[in-house]
């Protein structure tokens, strides 16, 4: 039987993970274009604000941003600094203190020491699954970075972006750590990144290692033999079997060539050379 995909070769997913986070270290380096100013993060609930007056050190506060969105601070009381700026937070109260007369020409300074409010969650083949915090502007890329990067031996190549609003986007990890800029999104809060396994396939009879393998893209079946450690000295590559399920769930025996593809769970079976 002989299954017709493209020929297009990929370089291995560790690698391209390799080349992906060098490349990204040198363009931060080198560039503003993946990090925003501090002031373009949006103030929110549960966030912790350490809010301080220039000449006024009494005035110095850390703060944790309620549920309303609102701190509570001396003097002017409640201020409502929900979806602000750092810089639109710093002038609201400057000029609450103002307008009350308590200080003329005040300077304030708002530092966010911890983001509460704001975070992607990056799950499944991660090395440091959790949820990180959005600091800044980030892409995907920044955000698997901070992760740990992908699980070379078990993640898969396709991983979902789930969007809070219940979108959910493909992303290919290939053309990701390749530089295509497409699969590299910007990032909101609420985001779920999440990486799932590799696809797998069985080997047995006359290889040296039978056992459960990782599926790579456009896996042909003498790449399959290579992966389990090649030939023994009675095996033979013609006429192989291979055991699949067909879209119905029936298991079924077909025999394949070397240069047929396999798909994910099959069972391949390498034969005993008669001569």
């Amino acid at each position: 039987m002989e299954i017709k995909m493209s020929a297009r070769k990929f370089l291995p997913l560790p690698l391209l993970w390799a080349v992906g986070i060098v490349l990204l270290q040198w363009f931060i380096a080198d560039s503003s274009a993946l990090a925003a100013p501090e002031s373009d993060y949006r103030i929110g609930p549960g966030d912790v604000i350490k809010v301080s007056v220039f000449g006024h050190p009494d005035l110095t506060n850390e703060l944790r941003v309620s549920q309303a969105g609102s701190i509570s601070f001396p003097m002017i009381g409640e201020v409502k600094v929900v979806d602000l700026s750092t810089v639109a937070a710093e002038n609201l109260i400057a000029a609450k203190l103002e307008a009350g007369g308590f200080l003329r020409m005040a300077q304030v300074n708002i530092l966010v020491t911890q983001f509460e409010s704001q975070k992607v969650s990056v799950m499944g083949q991660i090395n440091k699954p959790g949820q990180y915090p959005l600091d800044r502007a980030s892409r995907v890329l920044d955000l698997l970075a901070e992760a740990g990067g992908v699980d070379n031996v078990t993640a898969g190549e396709q991983a979902t972006l789930l969007r809070k609003d219940g979108q959910r986007m493909p992303i290919d990890l290939h053309l990701l750590f390749e530089g295509d800029p497409t699969q590299n999104v910007q990032l909101s809060a609420g985001d779920t990144i999440y990486v799932p396994k590799a696809p797998m396939f069985y080997i047995y009879g006359e290889v040296q290692k039978p056992g459960v393998y990782r599926l790579e893209r456009n896996m042909t079946v003498s790449q399959a033999i290579t992966a389990g450690g090649g030939l023994t000295a009675r095996g033979t590559e013609r006429k192989p079997h291979v055991k699949r399920r067909d879209g119905d769930g029936k298991e079924k025996e077909i025999v394949v060539s070397g240069s047929d593809l396999l798909h994910q769970d099959d069972v391949l079976y390498i034969r005993e050379s008669w001569f």
